[in-house]
């Protein structure tokens, strides 16, 4: 049970994904990546709560076609984690949509999203992205005339498929505005720190291998594990947060405890 607690968000999900076929894979995947990039890839799973996850029923819900469908793929996924005991209460109800957004098309407006601290990188690393997005918008316009030549609109699975795409690139650039509207840059300075923070570069060696290791500590949103950026909601973020150089930090994960000393911190 204990090992099972500390399952990270991903790691979670890809568990659910490969139990389904390749057809319900596929059509479950985008929603379940959206929902792990809102909490943070390395969120402990047993951490979300049930306030947590109607938030975010509300969220998705004001800026998605058909919510009730875009949300089934995560009710389904929760639903299975608290049946594998993966988390310790059922949250799968509280994923709900509001009366007034069910079977309607949401109108476009303010996504609302909590204050975010990002570091100057993170935050040029979405504005990349929603200037790619914004750039997408001519080609699908075409997608959609061209779809809607054929006037079989009975099965007309390009216009569909036009329509669904543009659902989800307009989705994502209000989501990204949003993010960048509520968020706080922090000023980065390469120089030693006293304590370990937001935007702080870490050096850590873990104590029984002696392995050096480096992260940078970031929002949930910036988390990228592959390329050393640390979210401050995992497991080792909360544990090296607010702790000085020398410090002993102790992390529960699967394989056990793990014991990391903090040797330098930048930022």
């Amino acid at each position: 049970m204990s090992e099972q607690r500390n399952v990270s968000l991903s790691e979670a999900v890809t568990i659910f994904l490969a139990t389904l076929s390749p057809e319900q894979k596929r059509e479950s995947q985008q929603e379940l990546n959206r929902f792990v990039r809102w909490y943070g890839a390395e969120r402990p799973i047993n951490g979300l709560n049930a306030r947590e996850i109607g938030n975010y029923g509300d969220n998705i819900s004001s800026f998605v076609t058909d919510p009730v469908k875009k949300l089934e793929p995560v009710r389904s996924f929760l639903s299975y984690a608290k049946k594998k005991k993966l988390i310790e209460i059922s949250l799968a109800p509280h994923l709900r949509v509001s009366k007034a957004k069910q079977g309607r098309s949401v109108r476009k407006g303010s996504v609302e999203i909590e204050p975010v601290t990002l570091t100057s990188e993170g935050y040029a690393t979405l504005e990349s992205e929603l200037d790619a997005l914004k750039r997408e918008r001519p080609g699908i316009a075409d997608q959609l005339r061209l779809a809607a030549a054929d006037k079989d609109l009975r099965e007309n699975a390009p216009l569909e498929a036009a329509k669904e795409h543009q659902g989800q690139i307009e989705a994502r650039i209000r989501e990204i505005e949003a993010t960048l509207q509520a968020s706080t840059i922090i000023k980065q300075k390469i120089k030693a720190s006293k304590t370990v923070g937001v935007g702080c570069t870490v050096t850590l060696r873990e104590m029984d291998s002696g392995e050096q290791l480096s992260y940078t500590l970031v929002s949930p949103s910036e988390a990228n594990p592959a390329k050393g950026k640390l979210s401050i909601a995992s497991p080792t973020g909360k544990a090296l947060l607010d702790n000085g150089i020398g410090a002993v930090v102790e992390v529960i994960a699967p394989v056990g405890t793990l014991r990391y000393q903090i040797d330098e911190i930048k930022g």
